[in-house]
């Protein structure tokens, strides 16, 4: 990342000095004889992060110049090279965060580049930790966007199943109060379904979860075992009473597996 360094001094050999002194560093340099001026290079170049200038300049002061700058460049680094006898008028400024450092005409050399060089470092690492700001606000606003969803998905699932279970109660209030004997065994042999009709004709003993060839008779079992299709069967129940039965395969309104026996008398 090139790093951009604005000079700003009414002095025409105070702006060559430094630029000759600082170009070595290998930085982009920018110059500007005025406030004003320095405020239109800046426009140009909005990613300059040092920013140098002279305090006692002709129209407008250093110090106003760059408190401008803070208001539309906040995250610039800002220094006044001046004389020792202008620090009076830019201490409230620097208190006020307007001014980063401020730095002595005449300058040492070697200070000077140190002290640019630690600018940039600063500059740099601000931009790094905006982006990683910004970087953490993405991945925030990212959670509490799948949070929302996730609590929506939530919700639509604890509605679903509070349906899910309403209907199941209506159903098997229907299936209880059904004048008819409603049988269901599964593929392997165990009792799914017995209402209250059923259990009033095969027994108490016919609990759900029991092996069906171990709680039915005989012909109970031969019954299951046929397809009787829409037209039903007679059956005899074994107190001798006379029934029709349906038999069907399960399976085709859903994805159970085994027999469904419906007896009437």
């Amino acid at each position: 990342m090139d790093r951009t360094l604005l000079l700003v001094d009414d002095e025409p050999n105070i702006l060559t000095s430094l630029t000759r002194l600082l170009r070595r560093d290998g930085y982009r340099i920018l110059t500007a004889d005025s406030g004003d001026e320095g405020l239109a290079q800046l426009a140009q170049y909005p990613e300059t992060g040092v920013i140098i200038s002279d305090q006692r300049m002709p129209g407008m002061t250093g110090v106003a110049f760059l408190s401008r700058v803070k208001e539309i460049y906040p995250g610039t680094v800002r220094i006044v090279l001046s004389g020792y006898t202008e620090l009076g008028s830019v201490t409230d400024a620097i208190n006020r965060g307007a001014i980063y450092k401020f730095l002595t005409k005449p300058w040492d050399d070697e200070l000077l580049r140190a002290n640019v060089a630690e600018a940039f470092q600063h500059y740099e690492i601000l931009r790094e930790n905006e982006r990683l700001n910004e970087e953490l606000k993405a991945v925030n606003t990212a959670l509490i966007i799948a949070n929302r969803k996730l609590e929506q998905n939530i919700e639509a699932k604890t509605d679903q199943l509070t349906r899910n279970r309403d209907i199941l109660n209506i159903s098997q209030e229907i299936l209880e109060r059904l004048p008819i004997a409603i049988l269901g065994v599964g593929e392997d042999g165990i009792i799914a379904i017995a209402n209250a009709r059923a259990r009033e004709l095969f027994g108490e003993g016919l609990l759900l979860g029991a092996r069906a060839n171990e709680r039915l008779a005989t012909d109970t079992l031969s019954c299951l075992a046929t397809d009787t299709g829409a037209e039903p069967d007679s059956y005899r129940l074994t107190n001798g009473e006379s029934a029709h039965y349906w038999c069907y395969p399960l399976g085709r309104y859903s994805q159970a597996k085994g027999r469904l026996l419906v007896i009437a008398i």
